[in-house]
C-alpha cells in the first residue's frame, strides 16, 4: 500500500480512540455504536507512504489487548528499516523489476515478526527527530535512498560489491534511526526477537483473505499488486464469505487490518466511506445532467457524501471488473475495530486511520459495508475470526 497522495499533512493531535454511541456531524450522518473493540491510539504516518507499517502494527497491537497482554507501542520504522533494506536487494536481484518504494503489505509486518522480531517504540528514535521533524517525512529520504537503489539496480555494471547494501543501510540509519540488537525495555534486556516472543503473538495464526475470480476459490494465490513484492499468498473466497468473515471477526472480539482502495469519490476526507448510487440519487434530486455535470469535482464529491444516500448493489463481477480496470488499486491500510449504523440502520464498519487527527471524527472514519464489499484488496486477520464452515473450506486448521 502506497501513494504518497495518501500521506495527507494534518497536525498531531493528542486522541480520543473512543468513539461516542451517537454522532453527528455537520454533514448530515449520525453513527450509532453496535460494537467497539479496544484499540491503541492513533498514530499519524504524515508526509511517508508507510501505512501499511501503521495499519498492521495497530492490528498486533489490537490483537494483544484481545489477548489480555496489555497496551504495546511497537515501532513502525524498525518495521519500515528491515522490509526497506529486503526490499532494496529484491530490486537489485531482479534489476529493478521489483520496484524500491514507500509501500508494503501486512505480509512485511508478518514477515518481519518472523524473521527479525520487533521492538518497542522506545527503542529507536520518534520517527522524524532525526532531520528535525516531529512526524515522519520520507521527501528528501526517499529521494536519496531510491537514487541509490535504482542506480544499482538499473545500472551496467558486470559485477557488484557488498557496498552498495551497506551504502543503503546507512541512509536508512540516518533518516529512520539504527535498528538495535540489544535493548533494554521495562527493566529487562532483549533482542528484537525475544521480544517478540514475549509477546506471545504467533505469526503464523494470521491469514491474508481477498475476493476475485481470477483465480479459483478456496485456494491460495499470489495478489497481483505492486507492494506484494514479497509474493505472499492470500485465500480466496466468495464476496458474500469475505464479508461473512470480517462480521464474524468483529462479533467474536476480533478486529482485522484492512487494505482498500480510498481514490473513490465516496471515500470522503470527512471520516466516511460510501458508494453512493448516483443515478437513484440525481432521479430523487430531481437534478438534471447539465446541472450535475456543472458541479466540479470537489462539490460533486462533497455532496455525495454529505449525508446518507442509497448506495450501489455490489457484486463479484463489479469487484473482478473495478480490480481488472486499475479502478480498484492498492491504495490504503487501515484497521477496522467496530460496528455502527446510521440513522436509516445502514451498518458501517467503524475504522482507525493513520492519518492523525484528520477528518470529523479525529482520525476515524465510518465504512459502509458496501464500500467494503467493493473496494477491499485484502484483510489481515487471525484464522480462529474466520466461520468454522468457511474454515473448512480452506483447509484452515
Amino acid at each position: 500500500m502506497n501513494k504518497s497522495f495518501y500521506s495527507i499533512l494534518v497536525a498531531s493531535l493528542a486522541i480520543n480512540t473512543t468513539v461516542a454511541n451517537a454522532q453527528e456531524s455537520n454533514d448530515g450522518f449520525q453513527f450509532t455504536t453496535v460494537k467497539e473493540l479496544p484499540i491503541t491510539s492513533i498514530k499519524n504516518q504524515n508526509q511517508s507512504g508507510t501505512c501499511w507499517a501503521y495499519s498492521s502494527l495497530g492490528f498486533f497491537e489490537a490483537e494483544l489487548l484481545r489477548m489480555g497482554k496489555g497496551e504495546y507501542d511497537f515501532c513502525e520504522m524498525f518495521l519500515a528499516h528491515k522490509t526497506y533494506e529486503d526490499r532494496a536487494k529484491a530490486s537489485v536481484r531482479l534489476h529493478g523489476d521489483i520496484s524500491f518504494s514507500e509501500g508494503g503489505s501486512f505480509y512485511d509486518c508478518v514477515y518481519c515478526m518472523k524473521n527479525y522480531g520487533m521492538i518497542p517504540q522506545s527503542a529507536m528514535p520518534q520517527p522524524g527527530t532525526l532531520y528535525g521533524d516531529t512526524l515522519p517525512n520520507f521527501n528528501e529520504f526517499f529521494k536519496v535512498a531510491t537514487g541509490l537503489v535504482d542506480g544499482i539496480a538499473k545500472g551496467t555494471q558486470k559485477k557488484l560489491t557488498p557496498a552498495w547494501s551497506k551504502g543503503l543501510c546507512s541512509i536508512l540509519d540516518t533518516y529512520l534511526g539504527e535498528c538495535p540488537t540489544e535493548f533494554e525495555y521495562n527493566g529487562k534486556k532483549y533482542t528484537p526477537k525475544s521480544y517478540m516472543e514475549s509477546t506471545g503473538i504467533n505469526p503464523d495464526d494470521y491469514v491474508s483473505i481477498t475476493s476475485y475470480t481470477h483465480h479459483p476459490f478456496y485456494e491460495q494465490f499470489i495478489l497481483e499488486i505492486q507492494d506484494n513484492w514479497r509474493w505472499a499468498s492470500s485465500y480466496n473466497v466468495p464476496m458474500d464469505e469475505m464479508m461473512a468473515i470480517m462480521d464474524n471477526a468483529i462479533d467474536k472480539g476480533y478486529t482485522f487490518a484492512w487494505g482498500a482502495d480510498v481514490s473513490e469519490d465516496g471515500f470522503s476526507r470527512n471520516g466516511v466511506a460510501v458508494c453512493p448510487d448516483v443515478e437513484k440519487y440525481r432521479s430523487q434530486e430531481g437534478s438534471d445532467m447539465a446541472h450535475w455535470l456543472g458541479k466540479s469535482v470537489v462539490d460533486r464529491k462533497r455532496e455525495l457524501t454529505s449525508k446518507p444516500l442509497p448506495e450501489i448493489k455490489v457484486t463479484q463481477e463489479m469487484r473482478q471488473e473495478a480490480y481488472d480496470n486499475w479502478e480498484t488499486t492498492d491504495d490504503h491500510g487501515m484497521l477496522v475495530y467496530g460496528l455502527a449504523k446510521d440513522q436509516n440502520g445502514t451498518e458501517y464498519f467503524i475504522v482507525k486511520n493513520s492519518w492523525g487527527s484528520a477528518g470529523k471524527y479525529d482520525g476515524i472514519w465510518y465504512a459502509s459495508k458496501t464500500f467494503v464489499a467493493y473496494k477491499t484488496m485484502n484483510i489481515l486477520v487471525h484464522k480462529d475470526a474466520i466461520p468454522k464452515n468457511i474454515a473448512k473450506k480452506l483447509n484452515l486448521k
